[in-house]
């Protein structure tokens, strides 16, 4: 197992683009690690680069003791699935398994041992004889896995390799692989689009944007406290309430209406200024019922998302969201208050959390 540490990584593409830009990062032994964002803002780069795929501008990758910068794929000890698996559609799952092994040139018997041993450990010990056109796309997945796994590298790099699956089939690969990861104890990197995946899979993730990393924590962390308004809106199943305000001595005016100002950031900021004012849908009550130091609003729409349904509530002319449980949905057009839980608001100043010293942010 190894530590993965990034120092300066910088990559520029033909033409300028800077697809990396200058990070610094550092993943623990064994941990299972997210890189999330939206398309384009370099994830991909960033793992095929420490595989090797990609050439590095400037700056240094290690993985473990050793400078890998400058090695070819085959000599960094990583082990990688691809989004699409890219098995060979010829070959047998027992070959598609041992074909790392037959890269370095183990004999037949050992390298067709490793793989079945392998494949009793992901379930596929009765499928050694199929090609891949003859296996569902939870089985194929499983055979990526186990190619990767077949030589026991010191690091696994997964790129999107759920993305393929049907959403119940996903919900078991995601239950599957963190459970498989914790087995191993192997260093992970997982790359991902989907928010819902990396919250639930990962010890720590990586928030990017435009080459960039701008929150590393915990699930916890980059939920409950955003770093930035990009971390803010970026995640959450349900986007944050992020409404333009303004200080009003202990008090915040935002969508018209006066709320209490949040203790945590009484002394940072002085009366009439500007901030962004944030509170996630699953931090605001509804009530049907006048409360104090809430937004008062129409309901527009309601939402049934299963156990809980979606209100967005017009304030002012400034849409809300709340989350109300099951049984507790207001009508379109009745008149409510939406109630931020104390503890539970966000302040945002030029961009950036307010009384942020508890949140890691890389430049």
């Amino acid at each position: 197992m190894a530590v993965i540490t990034l120092r300066e990584l910088t990559k520029v593409y033909p033409g300028g683009v800077r697809a990396l830009d200058g990070l610094d990062l550092e993943i623990a032994d064994g941990e299972f690690f997210a890189l999330l964002g939206p398309s384009g803002c370099g994830k991909t780069t960033l793992l095929r680069t420490v595989a090797g795929l990609e050439t590095a501008t400037a700056g240094t990758v290690r993985i473990g003791e050793r400078d890998v910068t400058r090695l070819p794929p085959g000599d960094r000890d990583v082990g990688m699935v691809f989004q699409d698996y890219a098995l060979f559609p010829h070959m047998s799952v027992t070959d598609n398994i041992a074909y790392p092994l037959r890269i370095k040139k183990t004999g037949k018997a050992e390298r067709h041992a490793a793989a079945a041993g392998v494949a009793a450990e992901l379930g596929l010990d009765g499928l050694l004889g199929r090609r891949p056109a003859e296996l569902s796309g939870g089985q194929q997945q499983r055979v990526a896995l186990a190619r990767a796994m077949a030589a026991r590298p010191q690091v696994f790099l997964l790129d999107e390799p759920l993305s393929n699956l049907d959403a119940r089939l996903r919900l078991e690969a995601r239950t599957f692989l963190k459970k498989l990861q914790r087995e191993l104890g192997v260093t992970t990197v997982f790359v991902t689009h989907d928010q819902a995946e990396a919250l639930a899979m990962a010890d720590r993730i990586a928030v990017m944007e435009d080459g960039r990393i701008r929150q590393i924590g915990t699930a916890a962390e980059v939920f409950r406290r955003p770093a930035n308004l990009f971390v803010a809106s970026f995640i959450g199943s349900t986007p944050m309430n992020l409404v333009d305000a303004r200080v009003r001595g202990e008090e915040i005016e935002a969508a018209g209406t006066l709320v209490p100002l949040p203790a945590e950031a009484r002394g940072l900021v002085t009366d009439g200024q500007e901030v962004v004012y944030g509170v996630r849908p699953d931090y605001l009550d509804y009530s049907a019922t006048a409360a104090g130091g809430a937004f008062h609003g129409r309901v527009v729409i309601v939402e049934n998302l299963g156990s809980t349904s979606l209100v967005t509530l017009d304030v002012g002319g400034v849409l809300l969201h709340a989350l109300v449980g099951e049984g507790s949905e207001p009508e379109p057009d009745e008149r409510g208050w939406a109630v931020p839980r104390p503890g539970r608001v966000l302040l945002y100043r030029d961009g950036d959390l307010l009384d942020g010293n508890d949140v890691t942010v890389a430049a």
